[in-house]
């Protein structure tokens, strides 16, 4: 049986359609997902949430939105419209919080694009709120500047305070950070979902994740501090990389959900 806290996000099953994700999810007993946005369009929104709807999921987040040009603002109407239509299908999926990342700075110093995704963001935070569906603000790897340009916990936590939305903490982009456990202990209201993947040392690619418990990434003491700290949400694990293709998806999504459920039961979760 699948543990409560695990979701297994649907880019873990990066290639695979929905009908795939669904088949699997049946054999499997997965109950809880993370969708993605992506999947659902090409199945039709309101057809594909049926189906996750008819499968019994639950849905711990709507993932794949597309980032803002932060550096272009003449783009931010056509991107405002993309993540309001991406409201609309995790308001159809019954999704717990929807993440997005920042968008690249382009040229903008740091503080100034900071400044940008506040404009940029905040009409749609306003109607996303009136809706009941939160955000998730995510951080993302140093070598992703392409669609992101806050790469630490700490700046993300900062940054959703301001906005007034809450975080995704993506582990594999913070476990080696300085302060970890005080930054969890400061932050931890503002955390939406957590990501889980595990990453090996020496790895100089992304993205090159790996099943929880194959690299070097110390889940225990980390997750750990999230459940003292008073975390009661989700753990989605978001499975992306040669590693996870050449397993195949079925085998490493079943190792990663059984991985991380003996964990999180060992933690007392």
């Amino acid at each position: 049986m699948m543990h409560p806290r695990v979701s297994l996000s649907a880019i873990s099953s990066f290639k695979w359609a929905l009908d795939e994700d669904l088949a699997f999810y049946e054999r499997a007993g997965i109950t809880c997902i993370g969708a993605s946005l992506a999947k659902l369009e090409a199945a039709g929104i309101e057809a594909g949430a049926r189906r996750l709807r008819d499968a019994g999921l639950r849905v711990s987040n709507l993932i794949g939105i597309g980032p803002f040009r932060l550096d272009n603002p003449g783009q931010w109407p056509t991107q405002r419209d993309r993540v309001r239509g991406a409201v609309d299908a995790a308001e159809a999926v019954g999704a717990e919080c929807m993440i997005l990342t920042t968008g690249p700075a382009g040229q903008l110093p740091w503080e100034e694009a900071a400044d940008a995704l506040e404009a940029a963001l905040t009409p749609v935070i306003e109607d996303a709120h009136s809706r009941g569906i939160p955000f998730g603000l995510e951080h993302t790897n140093s070598l992703r500047g392409d669609v992101g340009f806050i790469h630490s916990l700490r700046d993300c936590v900062d940054v959703a305070r301001r906005l007034g939305i809450g975080v995704c903490v993506e582990t594999n982009a913070c476990w080696a950070e300085r302060g970890l456990a005080d930054t969890i202990r400061d932050g931890v209201d503002t955390f939406r979902i957590v990501q889980v993947s595990d990453y090996a040392i020496g790895t100089t690619s992304t993205p090159a994740r790996l099943v929880p418990g194959d690299g070097d990434i110390p889940f225990e003491r980390i997750l750990g501090q999230m459940l003292g700290a008073g975390y009661s949400g989700c753990f989605d694990l978001e499975l992306i990389g040669p590693k996870i293709d050449e397993e195949g998806y079925e085998s490493a999504c079943t190792r990663s959900v059984n991985n991380l459920g003996e964990l999180l039961e060992k933690l007392g979760a």
